[in-house]
């Protein structure tokens, strides 16, 4: 289906004619990833996408839960069981089975971000369904053979100028040493996600800690040496680029708690004796350590709280992790980040970024907290919200009390690298159309509402993420 040029712009034709020519000042600048789940791997071995299938749909979250949600199973879509009997292993069977369900994704940002990449990187302006599923596939499969559909040359034909991926503490980060020595000139940065290391309701959570201290040789089930062992990595991403940290936890609480006590408490999660009131309380006090740590190293803390993660006890046990059975739930963070706030809220070497799938909170929680406190910034439309409305709820829920320069500008989030652009054009778009808004209600100045939407779009993230 054709892209309209004015998709996303007011229908008001003065106002849409203000955000044509804010747009203009954005759609070109490059893209700044400061935070996303692609696969560093990709960039160092450079090797061709092997299917259309595994590309656009296998890693993608929001395709996988709509399709599952109509009654589509894990195995059709090529998910393999962590038993070892293995998914669909035909890709375009795979294909035909999405394309055929592709009407169940009207008006959802999935839509929009898929039919921008069908457009303009594959070239195709047919209507997706299952009447054209193979003409799409044998598209997009004749482009993946040729070098320019390769990861580096995608990443350079997106105009990418930095894009980080997020590693746990136990990953050796060896594509990205390859990266940095291949020679090759794009900027792969890792992030520090420790929540394999911090949470003790994670799969394997002591051997996790094993490991940790097999790679810094600490002691890491000592309190002294576990803490050593997070400086000891945090260090190491930083050698290779890493501006970040990133914590998924469930809620967004801390602690700060006395040395002995975290301690204590360490010795009990270890030994799992610990309850469920203590884990959290546990994930709580390391947040708070994550917080002195990067008041030290300069690290940029991400929160991202508030979803109950696998969801599905049976989907989670028959295919693991991160299957689209993420479900959002309310979140405090006023309460909830005061132990951290008051030890680091003004300190100046502390930046923390927050995220939230709780839209309530915007106005009441979020906004004001940002407005107040030096350390915090308020990070974008997150998730089941990096949508066109989503985005514009933000920013009417937000800006009157933080500001613009109190957010951190776009970050795409994405494991599926195709959308990349499809996602930056959409929050150009929407940031354009809220400016020009305000500039026809008088509110802002024109010249005032080019220089926010090329912060917004560019200069923020830059900002922000210490790029």
């Amino acid at each position: 289906m054709p892209l309209h040029e004015d998709r996303l712009f007011p229908a008001d034709p003065d106002t849409r004619a203000i955000a044509r020519r804010l747009y203009g000042e954005v759609r070109d600048l490059p893209l700044v990833c400061p935070h996303g789940h692609t696969d560093p791997a990709w960039f160092a071995g450079n090797e061709a996408f092997s299917d259309p299938s595994q590309l656009l749909i296998v890693p993608d979250h929001y395709v996988l839960r709509m399709l599952i949600s109509q009654g589509v199973r894990p195995e059709e879509l090529g998910i393999p069981s962590l038993d070892g009997s293995s998914g669909n292993k035909d890709g375009r069977a795979i294909w035909r089975i999405f394309a055929e369900n592709y009407y169940l994704f009207r008006s959802t940002p999935t839509r929009m971000w898929l039919d921008h990449t069908f457009k303009n990187l594959f070239g195709i302006e047919r209507q997706l369904s299952g009447k054209t599923a193979d003409i799409f596939y044998d598209r997009i499969s004749d482009c993946l053979v040729q070098d320019a559909f390769r990861p580096r040359a995608l990443y350079e034909r997106f105009n990418i100028e930095v894009i980080a991926t997020t590693d746990s503490p136990n990953d050796t980060l060896a594509s990205h040493i390859t990266i940095r020595d291949s020679g090759w000139k794009g900027r792969v940065i890792p992030a520090y996600r420790p929540d394999a290391v911090i949470d003790p309701d994670f799969e394997g959570f002591t051997d996790n800690i094993s490991r940790l201290g097999e790679l810094t040789g600490e002691d890491t089930h000592s309190w002294t040496g576990y803490l050593a062992a997070h400086r000891n990595r945090r260090a190491y991403f930083a050698e290779l680029g890493a501006t970040s940290t990133d914590h998924g936890h469930p809620t967004a609480r801390t602690a700060n708690l006395p040395q002995s006590g975290a301690a204590d408490l360490f010795s009990k999660v270890l030994q799992k004796r610990s309850n469920a009131g203590e884990n959290e309380l546990f994930r709580a006090q390391m947040l708070t350590e994550m917080a002195a740590m990067s008041t030290e190293d300069g690290l940029v803390m991400q929160l991202h709280p508030g979803s109950h993660r696998n969801h599905s006890d049976e989907i989670h046990r028959k295919f693991g992790r991160d299957k689209g059975f993420d479900i959002p739930g309310p979140t405090d963070y006023v309460s909830a980040l005061k132990p951290l706030l008051d030890r680091f809220g003004t300190d100046p070497q502390l930046t923390l970024v927050l995220f939230t799938l709780d839209e309530t909170t915007y106005s009441r929680e979020l906004a004001p907290l940002a407005g107040a406190y030096p350390c915090i910034r308020l990070g974008p439309a997150w998730w089941f919200f990096d949508s066109p409305d989503g985005m514009i709820r933000y920013r009417e829920r937000v800006t009157e009390t933080a500001g613009y320069y109190n957010t951190a500008g776009f970050n795409d989030d994405t494991r599926a690298f195709p959308s990349i652009p499809a996602r930056h054009d959409v929050a150009r778009r929407i940031d354009c159309s809220f400016l020009a808004k305000q500039v026809a209600e008088h509110r802002l100045d024109e010249d005032e509402g080019c220089e926010l939407a090329v912060d917004l779009a560019y200069r923020l993230a830059r900002k922000t993420y210490r790029l």
